[in-house]
Parts: structure tokens; sequence; C-alpha cells
């Protein structure tokens, strides 16, 4: 893989503040580890950021791409995706990159459901983009276009609508690039895709299981807003339908609830705060309960999975794959999948384990030295 030490960061956002003063006002990290790389981080100023506050309501920046023409409050679409990729070659060229990957860690957009006639085939996308239709083209697909179209890789590190439909499938594959997706597996839904197989593999019955948390950081604002809580919601409840599988154990799975919640709580800052009650049935229907409160740091523990994302993704594209890669499903809350060709996705902690090695070792030239049970 590509040492560390070769990397150069970039970004964009709709505040202005450099890396150092962005990390200073999270209050993540105690200044004591923020000082000895202060001089590294101020560098990294943020690109404006291609921004429609429709789909982000809670936040309102002003470092953002200004619009082409007086009638237009921002870019079209596609003039989006023309100033993206814009800079994307201006940043290769400044650094002396030789590859990028784009990787996408910011807000949760509102929900857009997949719709057959913009988003399965990418002459479709690509006109939607073109007519500027703002309804079913997310600003992030415009992100991902961009990258797709300039050679980079691109991942989805949030649970939106972008690469997780057949256009983009279809211009990944085109552009010979590597994609993955979505949303990064944290915190609650980390522990629930390790601990559903426990129950699974024991052949408890399930009757329900209860998830909400606290978050007080910005993620924590922007999910407040119902339709972005909703696109979260979608992919956070996906997680047990393919480990604890009602069609196959329907005396055990096929009538379970399961009800996830997110709540804004300001003091709380980073650290956020879950919690899990889940009601079980044993031998003879006795009943039994189990409680899970995790208590952890959001980014403590993004930081390492997008690190990791964009060391594996470059990985990828040198040796030639192309279009989704279900082997970072380990990574990943709500992992792609082909769902028009009836395929489910894997949400097993330990068989998306089992994927990962087996794939390093297969670009490394070794045989897989596991199968997936």
């Amino acid at each position: 893989m590509a040492s560390r030490d070769d990397i150069v960061f970039g970004a964009w956002d709709v505040y202005p503040q450099n890396a150092y003063q962005a990390a200073m006002y999270a209050q993540v990290l105690d200044e004591k580890d923020i000082a000895p790389v202060r001089q590294e981080l101020e560098q990294i100023v943020p690109m404006t950021a291609a921004f429609d506050r429709n789909y982000v309501k809670r936040i309102d920046g002003s470092n953002v791409k200004a619009p082409l023409s007086s009638t237009n409050t921002i870019p079209t679409r596609w003039q989006m995706v023309e100033m993206l990729r814009d800079d994307i070659r201006r940043f290769r060229r400044e650094h002396g990159c030789s590859r990028i990957v784009v990787l996408w860690a910011a807000s949760t957009e509102i929900y857009v459901p997949v719709d057959e006639q913009v988003h399965y085939r990418l002459e479709d996308l690509e006109a939607a983009m073109q007519a500027d239709d703002r309804r079913r083209v997310a600003p992030s697909m415009c992100y991902a276009y961009a990258a797709l179209r300039e050679g980079c890789p691109f991942i989805m590190g949030a649970p939106n609508t972008t690469v997780d439909i057949p256009a983009m499938w279809q211009l990944a594959a085109a552009c010979g690039v590597p994609i993955s997706g979505k949303d990064f597996k944290t915190g609650q839904t980390l522990v629930k895709s390790g601990f559903a197989p426990i129950i699974s593999t024991r052949c408890l019955a399930l009757d329900g299981w209860f998830s909400t948390n606290i978050l007080g950081n910005r993620d924590g604002l922007v999910l407040d807003e119902p339709e972005n809580f909703h696109t979260k919601e979608v992919s956070k409840l996906s997680t047990l339908e393919t480990i604890l599988d009602g069609s196959r154990q329907p005396e055990l799975y096929g009538d379970y609830y399961h009800k996830v919640r997110i709540n804004y709580y300001p003091p709380r800052n980073d650290n956020k705060e879950s919690w899990d009650n889940i009601d079980l049935r044993g031998w003879l229907d006795y009943p039994m309960q189990v409680k899970i409160n995790f208590l952890c740091r959001d980014s403590i523990l993004a930081a390492p999975v997008a690190l990791d994302l964009c060391l594996l993704s470059d990985l990828a594209a040198r040796a030639g794959c192309s279009g989704t890669q279900c082997w970072l499903s380990f990574f990943l809350k709500s992992p792609m999948h082909d769902y028009t060709r009836g395929e489910q996705p894997v949400n097993h902690l330990y068989q998306q384990y089992t994927m990962l090695k087996n794939k390093l070792r297969e670009l490394g030239g070794y045989a897989a030295d596991e199968a997936m049970d």
C-alpha cells in the first residue's frame, strides 16, 4: 500500500477555516495532540464547496461556489460537476499527485429515493445533471461523478444516495475506477453487526432491538433535521436484515421490532453515547434481555476507517479493480450491492472481515485462506 508519508491532504468545506482552526474548533483532540502538526494543518485550506442548503438545512457556510448566472442562487448541477473537476485537476497539478482518492466525510443529505428514470442509466443521470434536476440529483452525486470522470476512486462515508445507483456503477466501470460505500461503520452499528451474529449462531429468537444515541457535534445537528435523519435511519435499520434473516428462520426472526433513534445533545459534542436494548427468547420461549451502553468518540472511531478506506481504494485502483468493492464492507454500515439483480448485502461483521482478508491476500498474489461461512 501507499506510504502515509506520501499522502497529501485536501478538502472542500462550506467553512473557510484551515485544518488547524477546524481541529481546534471541533475539540475532538486535545491541543497537545494538535500542536505538533500545527504547521502542516495550517497548510490545508479548504476549496469552496459545491453546496445546496436544501439538502443540509442546519448548515450554512460562506465558503461555497458562486453561481455563474445572476438568475441562480447556486451553480447548476452540471456547473458543480465542472467546477469540482477543475478543483481535482488543479489539486493534482499543484501538489504533484500521481493519484487521487476522493472520500465523502461531509454531512448526511436529505433522503433521495432511487428513481429508475434518472438513476438506472448513466445517460439519464447525465441528462438530469445537465437539466439541473435538483430534486433527484444530490450535490454528493456531483462530487462522485466529478471524481470518477477524473479517474479517482470514490468512497461514500455518509448514508447518502450517491454511488449506490446503477448509473454510477456504469460510470465506475467505464472509467475503470473503484467505488465503495456507504456510511462509515464506527459506533453502534459496529457493535450491532458484531453482536447480531451471536444471536443467530445460537438460534436465539429476537422480539425487538431498540437503539438510541445522543450526539452533540455538527453531525448530530444535521441529523436533528427529520429529512436528514431519515437517510441515516434507513442505513442503520438495514444492518440486521441479512444477519437475522426472517425468510430463512421465520420462527426466530420473522416478526421482530427494530427501532433506531438519534438525539442531538450539544453538551456531549463529539462524545457519542449509544444504548441498545435487545429482547430475546431462548429455550421454551423464556424471555431474556441484553443491554449495551457504548460511550464512544465519533471522530476517533471514524478517522482510521477513513484512512484505511483511502489506502485500500488506492490499492484496488492500482491493481486494476473497478466498480463496487464489496470487500470494503467491513468498514461500512450499509454495504453496496446490486439490488437490481436481487443481490443481498453482507452485514455480518465476521463475514465482512473474511472478505477483506481474502481480497488482500488475492491482491498480494496469495490464495484465500478462509472460506466465508
